[in-house]
């Protein structure tokens, strides 16, 4: 196993049914937050923190994010013809050089851990990001990615990106309970998937991000379906803590969720008000809105 992360797994095969209509043709990650969609976020995210391969498990409606990734001749012809350097200058580089993207089919909808399972032929015996594009973290220093895999190379282990959640929505998360290390780290000793509030063993909850040993695969592999008559990564997650140390990090950054119509669109107004170009003219926007 190596002792750096070079590959990242988008899981993407999910139908986005909380934004029908917009999601009826057009994957969710494709939404765009500001002028990037979500599955670009995560991807800058992957690349920022030396990662080469991108694996998207996709389903057979996300030909779009392959599209994103690939190369537009038309578009680039078209802006190099009307002299637009600066938009033909983004649209080559989306896709950085020295990063190759990996499309595999999840066949049926069958959950996350499933989904990471399907990735195996590509990431071997090699350890590998998790980033789920519903999640947008963002850290314009260093990327929540970024930050794990310092970690890693340091513990050699499985790390979960974690942070604390109201007490009321531990049944939307996996909820951890921890053994506190040091700089942001604690020791996973327990952790179950969508527990009722009453019977959460804490409020800390994992989040879209995980950097993961392959050490996951055989534990993937014998688990059967749970919540949702789905097979949960949280499952297997909870038998690997009886082979290795697992961790949890609290990362440094703000997580938008735009799996939530609300988190989107908080996502889109906090993230145009950062816009270089357009922050200004937003902000003078939404003051006269608000009327302050």
């Amino acid at each position: 196993m190596k002792n750096t992360i070079t590959k990242a797994v988008f899981p993407v095969a999910g139908l986005g049914t909380r934004f029908i209509p917009a999601t009826k043709a057009n994957p969710k990650e494709m939404l765009p937050v500001v002028d990037k969609p979500l599955i670009q976020y995560a991807a800058e995210e992957a690349e920022a923190a030396g990662v080469s391969d991108l694996v998207f498990v996709t389903g057979r409606t996300k030909r779009s994010i392959a599209d994103h990734f690939d190369k537009a001749y038309e578009l680039e012809a078209e802006l190099k013809a009307a002299g637009k350097t600066e938009l033909l200058e983004t649209v080559q580089n989306i896709l950085p050089p020295d990063v190759h993207c990996i499309y595999l089919r999840q066949a049926e909808a069958r959950g996350l851990g499933h989904a990471i399972l399907c990735a195996k032929p590509v990431v071997q015996n090699d350890a590998f990001a998790v980033l789920l594009a519903d999640d947008l973290i963002w850290n314009e220093n260093s990327g929540c990615i970024a930050q794990m895999a310092k970690v890693f190379e340091k513990h050699q282990c499985s790390i979960l990106a974690v942070e604390e959640v109201p007490r009321e929505d531990t049944s939307k998360y996996g909820i951890v309970e921890v053994e506190k290390m040091d700089g942001g780290l604690s020791r996973v000793t327990s952790i179950v998937e969508k527990p009722d509030p009453d019977k959460a063993p804490s409020n800390l909850a994992v989040v879209g991000r995980y950097i993961l040993t392959p050490a996951i695969f055989p534990e993937i592999e014998q688990t059967g379906e749970g919540a949702g008559g789905e097979i949960q990564l949280t499952d297997a997650i909870a038998k690997l803590l009886d082979k290795e140390p697992v961790l949890a990090y609290t990362f440094e950054g703000t997580r938008y969720d735009c799996g939530s119509k609300l988190g989107y669109l908080e996502a889109t107004v906090e993230l145009g008000l950062k816009h270089t170009e357009l922050g200004h003219d937003f902000a003078t926007y939404l003051r006269g809105l608000l009327g302050v």
